[in-house]
């Protein structure tokens, strides 16, 4: 099944990925259909640059030819990408005096309950997110924008878990009943931007959240 992009030239391309497609292979034969392999399919030169959750829909780059993957990958690595999330939260956050607001709780593995991660003041990572209100959706619920300022997995599940709103349908830091409100992850890669590797022209691309 192919994903048309939503962006393509000689360097890279972009797609909006949907939930519950992997970004890169899994392991075991069955997690070998993803968007990198559907993507390579088209695009034999298409190489990853970065990952989104399986749960998680967006926005995703991917480098043609190993330049442009080094290119982003360095970008990538010194902060230059902006990224953006929409996400649905369970509950109503107070939204932060001036407007954004910060989230910086460091982040580790939860080696006995992999894939989780656990905020761990020692041993965990510094992991940074700006955050902001939206405005309500529905009853008890609360959609808001997202900054990931690093790039920690799972970080924005976890973060928002931490402050008392998990994400609606997050089958691994919701309880049930913040769970069971939604059948997916309401966790969306909304926009990109990014210097071009080739041109060093900005770049902004967007993709509305589905939900």
């Amino acid at each position: 099944m192919t994903i048309d992009p939503l962006y393509v030239d000689d360097s890279l391309l972009v797609f909006d990925k949907p939930s519950g497609l992997l970004a890169v292979p899994g392991r075991g034969p069955d997690k070998q259909d993803c968007l990198a392999a559907r993507a390579q399919a088209r695009y034999p030169d298409a190489l990853v640059v970065h990952r989104l959750d399986m749960a998680t829909s967006g926005l995703m780059v991917m480098a043609r030819g190993a330049h442009a993957q080094r290119a982003l990958s360095r970008a990538f690595a010194a902060r230059e990408i902006s990224k953006r999330y929409v996400a649905l939260v369970a509950g109503q956050p107070a939204a932060p005096s001036h407007g954004w607001g910060t989230i910086d709780l460091p982040i580790v593995v939860d080696w006995p309950n992999r894939p989780l991660r656990i905020v761990d003041s020692a041993r965990g990572k510094p992991s940074v997110t700006r955050w902001r209100v939206l405005g309500p959706a529905g009853a008890d619920a609360t959609r808001v924008e997202l900054e990931p300022v690093t790039g920690r997995s799972h970080q924005l599940r976890v973060h928002l878990r931490e402050i008392g709103h998990p994400i609606l349908g997050d089958a691994l830091y919701a309880p049930p009943a913040v769970r069971a409100q939604a059948s997916r992850l309401l966790l969306h890669a909304r926009s990109l931007g990014f210097a071009h590797p080739a041109t060093g022209e900005w770049m902004r691309l967007e993709a509305p959240p589905p939900f």
